[in-house]
């Protein structure tokens, strides 16, 4: 890469005030502030790329969480891709691709222990590093341990992990995969393109009646992303010894409460009598994941056997958009803010 001139200013997304009800344009600040000047063990980077994803929405609300919120008057942050500028420690090189947990700014100061270094070649944009792959696969391979003839059941499957999900269960052997989503337009998209055989749609009838027609004969696997009714729809028709992966809670992530918990139901006689296991997966407790995902998502891309559906939008000041679509459900996979 040429070398990155550094101006004396740049942008940053703040959070304008808590979040209560719709999130809309309103709730964002787009402020000009100085360069970060990079301290002992820190990088300067120049950001290329980030992320939005419904977890942030639910930091914005005020409510107590047990991860760290976000705060009014202060720059937001998220994953991101960039290019080392400037690295005093030595321990990066300027030109390096790598990934860093301060998007939503187009220059962060990033502590050396919080960037992972990416292979430039290693997938065929460097978009895809900011897939929700490693999530699914990790679920779904380690967690839910997803066995060949296994009819597997993922809600929210037009998000980013549920779009990669599906493909993902299907390359690990399942021999059915149903999925959740909100629209038939997009239900159809996810039978045709993103690897699933039958689909449900919110709104249109209870949930476990269309999951009962879906999969007739029971589920094994679930890749859970939103809780609430699917959660416990899934349960009343697991088989025998199914196996769920807990991942996220859309259903009050993109809600108007924006609250961190999701208050549902769970029959404990089925849990107990079908010997369902419910496991909570989070990526950060697997720091190798990243890199096999990597290897394996950069075959799949390269050979036609997975596609990243993603949303992509330009400059810095359309990452408040971004999240606002996100929540609104108007895009399918990752929808990412290219700087």
């Amino acid at each position: 890469m040429s070398p990155v001139a550094v101006p004396a200013m740049h942008r940053e997304v703040r959070l304008a005030h808590h979040v209560q009800g719709e999130l809309t344009g309103g709730h964002f600040t787009v402020a000009e502030v100085p360069v970060p000047e990079p301290g002992p063990g820190q990088v300067l980077v120049r950001t290329r790329l980030m992320a939005v994803t419904a977890a942030m929405r639910t930091r914005m609300t005020g409510v107590r969480l047990p991860m760290p919120s976000f705060e009014p008057g202060r720059a937001l942050w998220g994953a991101a891709v960039g290019e080392v500028v400037a690295a005093p420690g030595g321990g990066f090189a300027p030109g390096e691709l790598v990934e860093h947990p301060y998007g939503w700014r187009e220059f962060a100061a990033v502590e050396e222990a919080r960037l992972r270094r990416l292979d430039p070649s290693a997938l065929p944009s460097p978009a895809a590093h900011l897939s929700q792959g490693a999530t699914a696969w990790g679920a779904l391979r380690r967690a839910a341990e997803v066995r060949p003839g296994d009819t597997v059941f993922v809600t929210g499957a037009a998000g980013g992990v549920g779009s990669l999900a599906g493909q993902i269960a299907r390359r690990l052997g399942a021999g059915r995969v149903v999925g959740s989503t909100g629209s038939a337009h997009k239900a159809a998209r996810l039978r045709a393109e993103l690897g699933y055989d039958d689909t449900v749609v919110r709104g249109a009838g209870p949930i476990a009646e269309q999951l009962r027609r879906a999969a007739p004969d029971g589920i094994d696997v679930v890749l859970d992303t939103v809780a609430g009714e699917q959660l416990a729809a899934a349960l009343t028709v697991a088989r025998a010894d199914a196996r769920f992966a807990l991942v996220g809670a859309l259903s009050t992530q993109l809600g108007g409460d924006g609250g961190a918990s999701s208050v549902i139901g769970l029959d404990a006689g089925l849990i107990i009598t079908r010997r369902v296991a419910l496991r909570g997966f989070g990526l950060h407790a697997h720091p190798d994941l990243p890199a096999e995902w990597t290897k394996e998502f950069g075959q799949g891309l390269r050979d036609g056997s997975l596609v990243f559906p993603h949303a992509m939008l330009r400059g810095i000041e359309q990452a408040p958009r971004a999240l606002c679509e996100l929540t609104q459900g108007r895009h399918i996979g990752a929808v990412l803010v290219e700087i």
